[in-house]
C-alpha cells in the first residue's frame, strides 16, 4: 500500500509540474496506481467504469444548467445593474467603491454560481471605475479576486453539488442554505479590510446618489435579485429539486438577458450554448477522473491510513481540525476546487465525523478553505483572471492580497470552530440532517 501511495502522489505531482491538464494528470496517475495491483486490461476497464459511474448522477445534471445560466447572466447586463444597486447604499462611504466591488462580486457570484464569471463581469466594470477614482490597480484586482469567491458559498453553487456527491448524499438544499451565513461573514471580513486599507491610503469618498436615481437603480436591479429568491425559495419550500431549479434558472436568465434587459441577442445564443458545453465537458471530465482516483484510494485503504495517522497525531479535536485546514490550504494552492473536493472529502470526512463534526458543517468548511486556493498562485484560476481584468501583475497584487487572505483565514477558523454558522439556517428551515 505504501508503494501505491508513493506512485499516486509522485506521478500526479510530476504530471502537474510538466503542465499536463489536471484532469489528464488525475486519470494517468490513477491508472498507474491501478497497474500495481490489477492487470492492464482490467485496470483500463475499471478506470472507464469508475469515470462513467462518477458522472452518472441525477444531481450533477444541475451543473450544466447552472453553468449556462451563469454565462447568460455574465453577458446579460446583470453585473452592471448589481454594481449600480450596491452604489446606492455604499458608494458614499470612505473606500465606498471597494465596498461596492465586494458586494457586487458577492451578489453576482451568488446569482451565477461562478467565481471566474464574477471576476470577469464585475471586475470589467469596477476596476476601471476604481482606477479612475484613484484606487491602485493592484488593490482593485485583489479585492475583485477575493470577493468573487464568496459566491461559491452562497447558492446556487456547483461546488456544493459536487460535495454532495463526494460525501455520499448530503442534502443539496441543506448545503445551499448552510452557505449563506459563512458567505456573508466572508463578505463582511473582506469589507472590513477594504475599509481599513482605504482609510490608510486616503482613497476618495463617492458622491451620494439622489433619491430618485437611487430608486430607479434599485428597481432596475430587482429582476436580477429575484433569481436568488426564486431558485433558493423554491428548493427550500419543496417546489422543486436543485436540478429542476437549475433549469428554472436558465429560463429566467434567458428571459432576463434576451427579453427584459435585451443585452443578449438571439443570434448570440448558439455561441453561448457552445461555451457552456465546453465548460461542462471540462467539469465532467474532472469529476469523472477524480471519482476514479477516490475509488483507487479507497481500494488501497489510503483514507483509513490517513485517518488513523491524524487521530494518532493528537487527541485534541481543535488541533486535528487545524491540521486538516492547513493541509487543504496547501492542496488548494496546487489543485483546482472540483477535484480537490472529490478527492479529499472521502479522506477527511471520516476523521471529522469521528470528532463529532457533521458532514454538512464539513462541506462548508472545505469549500470555504478551497476558496482561498482560487486566489493563490501558482494554480489559482480566479487570481490569473483577476490579473488580466485589472491589467496588472501578481507581484503588484500580492501586498494588498495579504490582509485579504488574513480575513479569509479568520472567517475559515470561525466557520470551522463554530458549527452554528453552518448549521443554524438548515435547522431553522428543517433541513438539518
Amino acid at each position: 500500500m505504501e508503494l501505491s501511495i508513493v506512485v499516486l502522489v509522485l506521478s500526479f505531482v510530476v504530471l502537474l509540474f510538466l503542465n499536463v491538464p489536471i484532469a489528464i494528470s488525475i486519470g494517468i496517475s490513477t491508472l498507474l496506481t491501478m497497474l500495481f495491483t490489477i492487470d492492464f486490461t482490467p485496470a483500463v476497464m475499471t478506470l472507464a467504469q469508475r469515470m462513467a459511474g462518477g458522472i452518472n448522477s441525477f444531481a450533477l445534471l444541475a451543473i450544466p444548467f447552472f453553468i449556462l445560466s451563469g454565462i447568460l447572466m455574465g453577458q446579460g447586463g446583470i453585473a452592471h445593474r448589481l454594481i449600480e444597486f450596491a452604489k446606492v447604499f455604499f458608494g458614499m462611504l470612505p473606500g465606498g467603491l471597494a465596498f461596492v466591488n465586494v458586494i457586487s462580486c458577492t451578489l453576482f457570484g451568488a446569482i451565477s454560481g461562478s467565481a471566474v464569471a464574477a471576476t470577469s463581469a464585475v471586475g470589467g466594470f469596477m476596476v476601471p471605475a476604481m482606477t479612475k477614482e484613484g484606487y491602485d490597480r493592484g488593490f482593485s484586482g485583489a479585492v475583485t479576486v477575493t470577493a468573487s469567491t464568496t459566491g461559491l458559498l452562497i447558492p446556487p453553487s456547483n461546488v456544493l453539488i459536487v460535495y454532495s456527491l463526494a460525501s455520499g448524499g448530503v442534502s443539496i438544499a441543506a448545503l445551499f442554505i448552510a452557505g449563506y451565513i459563512p458567505g456573508l461573514l466572508l463578505m463582511a471580513g473582506l469589507m472590513a479590510v477594504c475599509g481599513i486599507w482605504a482609510k490608510m491610503k486616503g482613497y476618495p469618498v463617492g458622491d451620494r446618489i439622489p433619491f430618485r436615481e437611487a430608486v430607479r437603480k434599485t428597481i432596475d436591479a430587482i429582476p436580477s435579485l429575484l433569481l436568488i429568491i426564486i431558485v433558493i425559495g423554491g428548493i427550500v419550500a419543496g417546489f422543486f429539486t436543485a436540478t429542476e431549479a437549475s433549469v428554472i434558472a436558465v429560463l429566467y436568465a434567458l428571459a432576463l438577458s434576451v427579453f427584459i434587459y435585451r443585452e443578449v441577442k438571439v443570434n448570440q445564443l448558439p455561441q453561448i450554448l457552445v461555451k457552456s458545453v465546453e465548460t461542462t465537458a471540462i467539469v465532467m471530465l474532472l469529476i469523472g477522473t477524480s471519482t476514479a482516483m477516490s475509488w483507487v484510494m479507497s481500494y488501497e485503504n489510503i483514507p483509513q491510513t490517513i485517518s488513523d495517522a491524524l487521530i494518532a497525531l493528537s487527541d485534541n479535536p481543535y488541533i486535528i481540525l487545524l491540521t486538516i485546514n492547513l493541509i487543504l490550504l496547501i492542496v488548494g494552492i496546487f489543485m483546482d476546487m472540483t477535484p480537490a473536493v472529490l478527492i479529499f472529502t472521502p479522506i477527511f470526512l471520516p476523521v471529522v465525523t469521528e470528532l463529532g463534526m457533521s458532514p454538512l458543517h464539513f462541506g462548508i468548511m472545505i469549500v470555504l478553505n478551497l476558496c482561498i486556493g482560487l486566489c493563490t498562485p501558482p494554480v489559482g484560476s480566479v487570481l490569473f483572471v483577476g490579473c488580466g481584468i485589472a491589467k496588472t501583475t501578481i507581484s503588484k497584487m500580492f501586498k494588498p492580497l495579504l490582509p485579504l487572505y488574513a480575513a479569509m483565514f479568520v472567517v475559515l477558523l470561525l466557520v470551522t470552530y463554530v458549527p452554528a454558522f453552518s448549521e443554524a439556517l438548515p435547522r431553522l428551515f428543517g433541513l438539518y440532517e
